[in-house]
């Protein structure tokens, strides 16, 4: 369950209040927490992230994305079963994704992208599914849980989804066999950083609209540590966003997350990074 508690819409500050009709990028705070496995604490990245996002400028370096308006919707609240409480993350993206905007989900445990996930396979396009993370998320099952955060990207599998993991330095033997024996495309973290990041980095046959789950564990911990499996040799911040880009070049970014932040009292740096990484994606979608 989370805390319902009223906190400021992101760049709120900055922004004001808007009308959602106004806007093109909307806000679902979805702090659900129930398979973590070493550190706790997601349910409470939302808050952090929109609290850190005051302290944003409006211009990120090329454009203002907060000029296409930004809503918030109040915080999710989740006291139902798994089931249920991914329904109400599934029905509140698919309205938004209705009306041809931008849902943008703060997580939360990375099992809120399996919602977005339902929606995106009821729509008419074809979606791709682009991760980037620390870890491979193909688990079947995890100590008895299909819906665990280990186990996003199988879900997405199961779906129907082609999928292009980036950064992923952390997966079992099983989940090593899996990729291999499905060809699942990906790019991991020692390739990215020892190599660089290839010009042409999604393969040519990959759908032209996008989904992008971003799992902050990703990232270096040197960049983002507040999360709950913090693997070394991860990507940089400037890694990160070349990364991005150029997954965004040729492509139509639908909807995004970034999940896996557990804040730590009196640390901002973290919560900071998770935020600027958030308008950073917004300014990447309207590319």
């Amino acid at each position: 369950m989370n805390n319902c508690s009223h906190y400021p819409g992101f760049l709120e500050y900055e922004i004001g209040k808007l009308s959602p009709e106004n806007c093109f990028f909307h806000i679902i705070s979805a702090g659900y927490e129930f398979s973590v496995s070493y550190g706790t604490g997601t349910k409470n990245g939302p808050e952090a992230i929109i609290k850190a996002s005051q302290q944003l400028e409006l211009f990120n370096g090329t454009s203002i994305p907060a000029e296409k308006g930004i809503y918030t919707h109040p915080p999710l609240i989740f006291d139902k079963s798994v089931e249920d409480n991914l329904l109400l993350i599934e029905r509140k993206v698919s309205s938004i994704l209705a009306k041809d905007r931008i849902p943008v989900i703060l997580g939360g445990e990375h099992t809120v992208s399996v919602a977005a996930f339902k929606a995106l396979a009821k729509m008419d396009d074809t979606v791709g599914i682009v991760q980037i993370d620390a870890h491979a998320d193909l688990r079947d099952s995890y100590e008895g849980n299909p819906f665990s955060h280990a186990c996003v990207m199988k879900r997405a599998i199961d779906l129907g989804f082609s999928i292009a993991q980036f950064g992923v330095r952390s997966l079992s033997h099983d989940e090593h066999i899996f990729r291999k024996k499905h060809a699942i495309f990906h790019i991991d973290a020692e390739e990215l950083v020892e190599k660089g990041i290839p010009y042409h980095i999604l393969p040519e046959h990959f759908p032209s609209k996008i989904y992008i789950t971003f799992d902050v564990d990703g990232l270096d911990p040197s960049v983002i540590s507040a999360t709950g499996t913090p693997v070394p040799g991860g990507i940089s911040w400037y890694q990160a966003m070349t990364l991005l880009q150029k997954i965004a070049q040729n492509r139509t970014i639908v909807g995004f997350d970034v999940v896996e932040l557990s804040p730590l009292k009196g640390f901002h740096a973290s919560d900071f990074a998770a935020a600027s990484l958030v308008y950073a994606m917004m300014g990447l979608s309207l590319t």
